[in-house]
Parts: C-alpha cells; structure tokens; sequence
C-alpha cells in the first residue's frame, strides 16, 4: 500500500464509518428482523449525538474564524463540515432504501408497518379514539404565519410542519394576502411512537404516532376550513456544550444544571426535513429558522427521529429476536455465602453479559450489612434508571458506614439523571465528591474498607464500564474483584487526588491518567520495541473503544518499524491507518459490531514470553489520556490473565461480524479461510466450558 497524504484518519470521518459498521447490521440478513430495526435505531441515535457533540464542536472553530487544521488531523474545518454533510446524506439514502426493505420482509411475517392512507376501515375507530384520548391532550400546535418570533423548536424533537391552502374566502379573512397557512405540531415525547392496533385476520398492524396525527388532521385544524392539506417531519439538532458559568454564588449542582438548561436553546448545528416537503415551505422555515451556512441542512424520508425504532415492539415475535442469554455464574465464586470471603482468598473476574453482574451488586450490599465494614469509596459515572448499586449505598449509610461517592455530574447526556441521583445520596446523608477542576472523573472504582483480626483490610473492584445494572445486559466490561493490598491502596490513593488535587501521587501498579497513562503505556511499548530490535519475539494486543490520540498512534507506528507485532481491536474511531509500508506494516486492525456493545479497554504486551495484561477505563483518546481521571489495573492472577488473552484472540479470530480497517475505510468483512468464529458467540460458550471443566 503507497504510503497515504495523511498519517492519521480524521477523528469525525471515522466515527461516520464506525456507525456506517452500525448500519451494516440493519442490513445484514442473518441478524434476526426486529434486531436489524433496531439497529437502524442505534444508528439515528449515534448520528444525533454526533451532530450534538462532534459537528458542533467542528460549528464553533468555523464560527470563531479559525482552520481548524492542527486539531482535525489536517483537514480544514469548512471542508470538513461539507465533507461531514455529504456522508450523512448516503448513510441517510442508505438507511432508507434499508428500512423499505425491512418493512417488505415485515410484511411476509404479517406485520404490517401502514401509513395513514392505509388504516383498515375497521380500525378507523381504533384510531381516532386513540387520538382524542391518549395523543390530543398532549398536543402542541402553534399556527405560524403571524406570530412575530418563531417559536424554539426543541433539541431533537420531531416536528410535523403542516401546509394548508384556506379557502379564498377563509384565507383572505386570515392573512389577507396569502391563502397558505403554516403550522408546527409537535410530536409528543411521552407516548409510545408505535401504536400497535388489534390484530386483524392474523396480521399485525402497526402505526408511526406520526401518522395517527395525520389521520386526525381534520380533528385538530376544524376551524380551518382549507381545501387542501399536508404535514411533512422536520426536526434540529442543537449543540450540546455545557457552557458552565463561574458565578462564585452557586454550586456546583446548580452550575451544571443551569448549563443543562441553557442546552434547551443553544444554537442548531443540523436541519433534517422531509425531502418531498413543498419549496415554498421549505423556504419559509429555513428563513424563520434563521438557518445558517454551516448548518448541515440534510434532505431525509417521511419519518425522523428513527432513533425510537430501538423500542420497536416485539409483538411476542422472540423469532424475530435474538435469543436471550441466561448470564453464567463465575466458576468458584457464589451469590451465597460471603463474597469477601471468596475474595480475600484470589481474584475473580465477570466478564458482563456472559457472566451475571449481580456480583457487583451482591459484593455492594455485603459491604452494607457487613458489620465490620467500615467504610465505601465509588465513582459513579452512569447509573441505571432504578440503580440497586445507588440503592447498596444508600442502605450502608443507614447502616452507619462512612459512604463517599465520586459522581461525575458532567457524564455526557446523563446530567440531569446524576444531579437528580446526587441530590438523593446526598439527603441520604452519603458525603459527595463532585470531580476535579478541569478532569471529568471516568474511573470504574470501588474500595472498601473492612475491620479483621489482622487489621483494616481492604476489598474492592475495577470496572473498564459502568456500574450499571442495565446496559451490564448488552455492554461487554471486565471487573476485577481483588483484596491485592497494594492495588487497593494506590485505588485508596486515587480517592485521596479528588479532595486533595494539588497532591500528584506516585503509583507503582495502577496506570492513572491525567499524570502517567502516556508515560507509562509508552514505556510498555518501548519494552516491546526493545525487544524487537534485540531479536525477541515481540506483540501488542489492545481492545479499546476508541482510539484517536495522534501521540499514542505515532507510538505504534514506532514500534511497527521496529517489527513488533500488533493488533488492535477497536470498535468505534481509529485515527490510525494500519498496513502501510514503511510506517505501519505490521499493525493489523479489525472493529468487531454485534449483539452487544463492545466495551472493554485491554491491554496486552507480550514482555519476552511473560506478558503483561491490564484493564482499564481509559481508551487511548486525547481527552482519557490528558483530561480525564482514568484508571488502568493490571492483571497478576495467572488463571485471570489467560482468560483475558483467551477472550481476546476469541474476538481476534472472529471473522463473521469482523470488519478490517484499512486505508480505504470500506468496512469491508474480514474473510479468511478459518473455520467461521462469531466471537461473541464463541466467548459465552468458552465460558460455559470452563464451568464444566473439573
């Protein structure tokens, strides 16, 4: 391969294809029908996010009259907005022609996804009973020719822009010299957007909220008495920067929520309208809207907002579905008796969703009822909607135990749920951290602290995700529980850095960002680049969300032209181009997207035959690296350290839902000559195995 113009894939490009890889699931035809609709919910809700966070960000450099050049690996920020808008609108085509042909194999499972023309005459009554008693009430409508200030259209939300032509003498009365009267309805957040009617001859019908409006128009415009009438979705999407004040006045909860707020009206970076609206609506919109260049204005299909396809019904089709899997018990370790007892002994590792996460919420309300504990220490970043981790914690402060809890209240989408969270700890009497100045807390720790006859003794565990019960269901994540004296006192450490910022601690085991996580994955890959040059046999094998730190790629390349051996399995962003010669020969890439979302963050250094294994919270991301409190934790049980290389060379010989990264960014699928692997697939029954084995 000719060595490419840059040495980095863009960050935004990447993350497009990354969710092009999304998209490819809704189209693959043996992921089972309802799964592959909701994949094409996923990908609607990337793509918000995406324009919420990334454009936006992109928006403000073009905004403040800057290139953008040093930070966007190279590329001018205008021609990345414009490069950024003509991906989306082939995804966007893409994602329509594959949503038709959803609809289409629906249909020959008689589910039936009609439009308001195609209402059976004998669920007509359904319908418009629906509407007056569950969708009117919560209907907001605003006529718009003749208001001064267009109303603020809210972030995300879907709108139906209605056109009605009134009557000569109705229109001249109205706006005397115009007979188009202009409307906004919008749909509302609180209702179902699928409305499954009674079945029918053995068929399923199902209809968009979106057209029950429609099929009521006559109901909500009564007074109106127009002669024709139209009503296409459009929808905006805002930037989602939290802008936080420094009046010295307010808390910390009250900054954030404030900025949260003042979300609601920050400025639109996206336009999405139905294409087939009429010009002259169009027109009138995007004028009132005040609709700027460098607003992404992309033409879309009747229906937006397709984010809401991840809530599909499932109608009791479970063949349409994948099969549930019952979560495996960790071999050697019980939900009965007590889990400190298992831990002061070894370590154990869950690997969530193969293993049940209720370990974690088991090892929690131990801690709370145990009498000789005396105190928890956890970060919370993202917790469940009804979290039984928030509910442990509470129950050990009733308890009488000293409870301490990180919560990061600027965790991405999840403000609001984490200011609502820390205001119950908080009255529960649990004593709050509220981050660092200037680092988002992104650890995945706990530590507890026990009174034994030897002494305090400390337990606790390591996450690379979230303790959250509920998405534990479909991400996969590593947790480490450990009574390793020496880990849990650096994990003690770092709880010491929250409340004592100014004080840069030394760590012998743990791999900490801000201070040390270049600086010391660094040394691990100069270990490695040593031994290449020395004739040894030399590897690096990481797992990671994302990867776009320029530094981190230039370290890699490195040791390709030194002959270390690498692969990287990277499911979202990779600014890194693999398989170049004379720069990146021997590094191979694949992204594995399935079932579940791939989470772990693994790290394997091949030291000369007696590798080196961690776990961490940390992706090699700018912001993980230099912005955030991260927190990698090695891997010294042997048993532990083999399953982690185990299950990585699992997902390394997949090569049925493998894509290969290269320089062309085609997601093409891996094809080699192995027996099939499905990785994910393949990891649960590892793991099944390993509980048979003696």
């Amino acid at each position: 391969m000719a060595k490419p113009k840059n040495d980095y894939v863009n960050r935004e490009i990447s993350w497009l294809h990354f969710n092009d890889r999304v998209l490819q699931e809704s189209a693959d035809k043996d992921v089972p029908l309802i799964e592959r609709l909701r994949f094409l919910g996923i990908f609607s809700n990337n793509l918000d996010e995406f324009f919420k966070v990334r454009y936006a960000t992109v928006k403000r450099i073009v905004d403040a009259g800057k290139s953008g050049k040093s930070v966007l690996g190279g590329e001018k920020a205008k021609d990345l907005l414009e490069e950024i808008t003509r991906i989306v609108i082939k995804q966007q085509t893409k994602s329509l022609e594959i949503l038709n042909k959803i609809q289409r194999e629906l249909a020959t499972e008689n589910i039936f996804i009609i439009n308001e023309t195609q209402v059976p005459e004998a669920l007509a009554p359904f319908v418009k009973e629906y509407f007056l008693k569950k969708v009117n009430p919560d209907l907001t409508t605003i006529i718009l020719n003749n208001l001064r200030q267009f109303p603020l259209l809210k972030d995300t939300a879907a709108y139906l822009a209605v056109r009605m032509v009134l009557n000569d003498q109705v229109g001249n009365f109205l706006n005397r010299r115009n007979e188009v009267q202009y409307a906004l309805i919008e749909i509302p957040k609180g209702i179902d957007r699928f409305v499954v009617l009674p079945e029918q001859d053995g068929k399923n019908y199902i209809i968009m909220l979106d057209d029950v409006i429609r099929f009521c128009m006559d109901s909500i415009f009564t007074m109106f008495q127009y002669k024709e009438i139209s009503a296409h979705m459009i929808k905006i999407t805002r930037d989602a920067e939290l802008d936080i004040d420094n009046d010295l006045s307010k808390s910390f909860i009250q900054k954030i929520s404030s900025s949260v707020e003042h979300r609601k009206i920050s400025d639109p970076v996206r336009f999405v309208y139905d294409k087939k609206i009429k010009v002259d609506t169009l027109r009138f919109l995007k004028e009132k809207m005040e609709i700027e260049e460098t607003d992404s204005v992309i033409p879309g299909g009747r229906y937006h907002n397709r984010r809401d396809y991840m809530g599909f019904p499932s109608l009791g089709r479970t063949d349409l579905l994948y099969d549930k899997i019952k979560p495996l018990p960790v071999k050697g370790l019980s939900l009965e008796g007590s889990i400190f007892e298992k831990i002061a002994q070894k370590d154990y590792m869950i690997y969530a969703p193969y293993h049940t996460y209720s370990y974690v919420v088991k090892f929690l309300k131990e801690a709370a009822l145990d009498p000789y504990v005396r105190s928890i220490k956890i970060t919370i970043y993202r917790l469940a909607k009804n979290s039984q981790v928030a509910a442990a914690l509470i129950n050990a402060v009733k308890n009488g135990k000293e409870v301490t809890v990180q919560i990061e209240l600027q965790a991405r989408f999840d403000e609001r749920a984490n200011i609502d969270y820390a205001n119950k700890l908080q009255d529960e009497g649990i004593k709050l951290i509220f981050g660092v100045p200037g680092l988002k807390v992104h650890s995945k720790i706990c530590l507890v602290e026990r009174e034994e006859e030897t002494g305090v003794k400390f337990y606790g565990f390591i996450s690379t995700g979230n303790f959250n019960e509920s998405t534990a269901r479909i991400y996969t994540d590593y947790t480490l529980f450990t009574a390793h004296d020496a880990i849990l006192k650096e994990i003690d450490k770092v709880f010491g850095f929250f409340e004592t910022t100014y004080k840069i601690n030394k760590y012998k085991h743990l791999i900490v960002s801000p201070h040390y996580t270049q600086s010391k994955f660094s040394k691990l890959i100069d270990n490695e680049i040593a031994n290449a040059k020395a004739g040894k046999k030399a590897y690096i094998r990481i797992k990671m969300n994302s990867f776009t730190s320029y530094k981190m790629v230039d370290k890699l390349y490195e040791a390709s032209r030194a002959g270390v051996k690498v692969q990287l399995i990277i499911r979202g962003i990779c600014c890194l181009i693999p398989g170049v010669e004379g720069m990146s020969e021997n590094i191979e890439a694949i992204s594995v997207v399935d079932k579940f979302l791939e989470h772990p963050r693994l790290f394997i250094f091949g030291n000369n035959g007696d590798p080196k294994v961690y776990i961490s919270s940390a992706d090699w991301m700018t912001r993980n690296i230099e912005f955030r409190v991260e927190v990698g934790c090695p891997i010294y049980d042997e048993d532990i350290k083999q399953e982690l290389i185990d299950t990585f060379e699992l997902s390394w010989k997949d090569n049925v839902k493998a894509r290969v990264f290269s320089e062309k960014q085609d997601n093409a699928y891996k094809d080699d000559d192995q027996p099939r692997v499905r990785s994910q697939f393949a990891t649960y029954e590892y793991y099944q195995k390993k509980l048979e084995e003696e």
